[in-house]
């Protein structure tokens, strides 16, 4: 199933995506219609909360009344929200090579354009990329960003006053179910719900200073609206094998670079397995894959301005569409 949360009359409803991805049907009303309403269908996280039984009968409901009309709505006709417009936790990863081995060079490169040396921004795009970091190889590396600043898609991204510099990422990601703690590797699909796009929105200028201290992105990942997820959730039924999704970033309808996601350098499965080592995993998590290789900016030397719209698609999910705005200081 693709799963969405979207706003419709003042009300903020979960429905499941059809026709097409052109019709959202609104699971509760069809529950209530049913003769039985369900509060698992009063939010996302409740319907993940709920367990199985509550997907089953999502699926049922659909397919016994998605052909009413008058309990769907065109998706061009409300606002599509983040899938889980507040997840109960948020990280991100690194786990493409060629996006990690680019990424830091893009922010030397940084460096030197605001000082306007180009003689060392020669001698930086003359270096080879080098070896990945072992540390990379040897257990998932993450951060855990701002889970209130999350966004969806067709909204405008508000330029953080303190950056000059402005990107987007193309990732993907997972909504994890069922609470647990110390889960194998072998046994963490049963706490994948479904998959989403993410656009890690990032203040790159911020981020280069702050990447200095050694203590993770801030202030270069969390302002308002700046984590972008969805269009929706799709569950793994439908997805297959995720690590075979073709990816793409385009900006004002002009590629910007394509992917697949495949090699990464740890399975979301084996990220569960790391980060439940005697930490528990709640329902309604959210996890990221990281950028992929070339995925963003940074690594083209290619960043946002002003009125710019950024298209994430990934193969079996959709497409996220985002605008980005300068404020006035």
């Amino acid at each position: 199933m693709k799963l969405a949360t979207f706003r419709s009359a003042g009300q903020e409803k979960i429905g499941a995506v059809h026709a097409n991805d052109s019709q959202l049907f609104d699971l509760a009303a069809a529950a209530a219609r049913d003769g039985q309403a369900d509060p698992a269908f009063g939010s996302m996280l409740a319907l993940i909360d709920a367990g199985p039984g509550a997907l089953d009968r999502a699926r049922a409901l659909l397919d016994k009344e998605g052909q009413d009309a008058t309990l769907s709505a065109a998706v061009s006709a409300v606002d599509i929200l983040a899938p889980v417009p507040e997840p109960r936790q948020m990280r991100d990863g690194m786990s493409f090579a060629l996006h990690i081995l680019q990424a830091p060079r893009g922010q030397r490169k940084l460096a030197a354009r605001a000082k306007s040396d180009m003689a060392e921004l020669a001698r930086i795009d003359a270096e080879p990329l080098g070896e990945l970091p072992e540390v990379y190889r040897k257990q998932p590396i993450f951060y855990i960003t701002n889970r209130f600043s999350v966004g969806g898609t067709n909204t405008t991204v508000k330029w953080p006053r303190y950056s000059k510099v402005m990107d987007y990422e193309l990732e993907f990601g997972i909504i994890t179910k069922n609470k647990g703690a110390n889960i194998s590797a072998a046994k963490a699909k049963d706490h994948i719900f479904g998959y989403t796009i993410f656009n890690d929105f990032s203040a790159r200028d911020a981020q280069r200073v702050e990447m200095e201290g050694r203590l993770g992105p801030a202030k270069g990942k969390s302002f308002d609206g700046g984590n972008v997820m969805g269009p929706w959730i799709v569950t793994p039924d439908e997805i297959g094998d995720p690590y075979r999704l073709k990816m793409e970033a385009r900006v004002n309808g002009e590629t910007r670079s394509q992917g697949v996601s495949e090699g990464m350098l740890f399975s979301f499965e084996e990220i569960i397995a790391h980060v439940t080592q005697d930490e528990t995993l709640m329902p309604g998590e959210f996890i990221g894959s990281g950028t992929v290789g070339n995925g963003c900016g940074l690594e083209l030397g290619w960043f946002l301005e002003h009125g710019d719209t950024i298209e994430l698609e990934v193969e079996k999910i959709g497409i996220l569409k985002n605008r980005v705005e300068r404020q006035e200081v």
